[in-house]
């Protein structure tokens, strides 16, 4: 911590600086509403503020999330509304900030943060390697006719329904429960955030219509929800309409097939976008001619382990694994060096036990490269090739990396 600049926790009477702050920094202005909205999640106790006198000139926070990763799920800080006025940057306000709380995390018994990056050019220094990427998906009107698959009969197709969010809240929460935990980096919600998911004032809309929700059901209950707003458009007396996708979640391919058929045959709508989609989503696979889907990929979730051999035996792996990792962390020095790492067989359980050794390393990587493949979707030829990682004992990476895959890729729709 920097001495000219003291951090200290944040009250409740100083979340109007906070917020200022914030909004300063990110260029934007905080509605009444957004700041009503985000007040519902934040956790005081966990809300930093560096501050010059009385003045706050750096902001933080961390949430305390539920996180699934490959096989089980696990506590992690998500560090969000991190800023510095642009007055005081190139001070050590940041870094005093990013220690702070990595260090309270750590305190709480996390073994990792998470965080998407306003700039990803930033978090890497402090330890966070990229654990996901996303896509968004752009598709005109026409190009969105889906051809599934010889395994989906049209008897799966389950019924559609228009829904208020709002008083179907207990039936989405049923899904997102559902689907939970079969993809890493889908992050546990609880009434607080299931709130500010389905809060719909007027000004954060951006001109768009209120929030809509198609539900599709089955004989077994809810199975798929799609929350999304439009907006009405017209060029040269044709229609173009906007719907943009705010969450698209099912349990089943047929739910799947259901939504998305809904969505991109609708009247007067002339593209369908989709700003966060996981990088294997299924409807690439369903799409008649995928080449239509125009897709943006851009980083997602970065990971930062705290706590690293408590981390490595929270997940699971998908084989058998006996390996030594030799890890370079600058940050937390009783992360780095060598950790026998060994599992089972996944038939019997495959749980981990991770310990310090003296035996020769196998592998040597960055703890960044050890968080970008903690979720298992990363690919380490390529981390082999940025330097991040090294194999020693030949073989050794890529059994570390097939111990570590998981399929499907990590995603996280909740960007926080």
């Amino acid at each position: 911590m920097t001495d000219s600049y003291p951090i200290r926790q944040v009250s409740a009477e100083d979340y109007p600086a906070f917020t200022a702050v914030l909004g300063e920094a990110f260029l934007e202005l905080w509605p009444p509403e957004a700041a009503a909205i985000e007040r519902g999640v934040l956790e005081l106790d966990r809300t930093i503020a560096a501050v010059d006198g009385t003045a706050i000139v750096g902001t933080a926070t961390s949430y305390s999330f539920t996180l699934t990763v490959p096989g089980a799920s696990a506590r992690a800080a998500g560090i969000s509304e991190v800023s510095v006025l642009p007055s005081y940057r190139r001070r050590g306000i940041l870094t005093a900030m990013m220690r702070h709380q990595l260090d309270d995390a750590r305190s709480r018994g996390e073994t990792m943060a998470i965080l998407f990056a306003s700039e990803s050019g930033i978090y890497s220094r402090y330890g966070f390697g990229l654990a996901s990427w996303h896509q968004r998906l752009q598709i005109a009107r026409g190009d969105g006719a889906l051809r599934t698959g010889a395994a989906l009969g049209r008897a799966d197709s389950p019924s559609l329904r228009a829904v208020q969010p709002a008083q179907a809240q207990d039936k989405l929460a049923q899904v997102y429960a559902t689907a939970l935990p079969g993809r890493p980096g889908m992050l546990a919600r609880d009434d607080r955030w299931w709130d500010s998911m389905l809060a719909d004032p007027p000004a954060l809309r951006d001109g768009m219509s209120p929030l809509r929700c198609l539900l599709a059901e089955d004989a077994t209950g809810p199975v798929g929800y799609a929350l999304y707003r439009t907006k009405p458009s017209w060029q040269d007396g044709v229609a173009v309409g906007t719907l943009r996708l705010r969450e698209l979640i099912a349990t089943s391919p047929a739910a799947t097939a259901a939504l998305w058929s809904d969505l991109l045959g609708r009247d007067l709508v002339s593209e369908v976008v989709a700003p966060s989609r996981p990088i294997d989503d299924p409807l690439l696979a369903m799409l008649a001619d995928p080449r239509r889907a125009h897709a943006l990929v851009t980083d997602a979730l970065w990971v930062r382990l705290i706590d690293l051999p408590a981390a490595l035996c929270q997940r699971r792996y998908a084989t058998g694994l006996d390996v030594v990792l030799d890890v370079v962390d600058p940050v937390f020095a009783d992360n780095a060096g060598r950790w026998h790492l060994h599992s089972g067989d996944p038939a019997d359980g495959g749980e981990a036990v991770c310990e310090r050794t003296s035996r020769p390393a196998d592998v040597l990587l960055t703890v960044q490269a050890a968080g970008a493949a903690y979720l298992g979707g990363a690919r380490f030829g390529q981390l082999a090739g940025a330097g991040h990682l090294r194999e020693l004992t030949p073989g050794a990476a890529g059994r570390l990396a097939a111990a570590m895959s998981f399929d499907p890729a990590p995603w996280t729709c909740q960007i926080f």
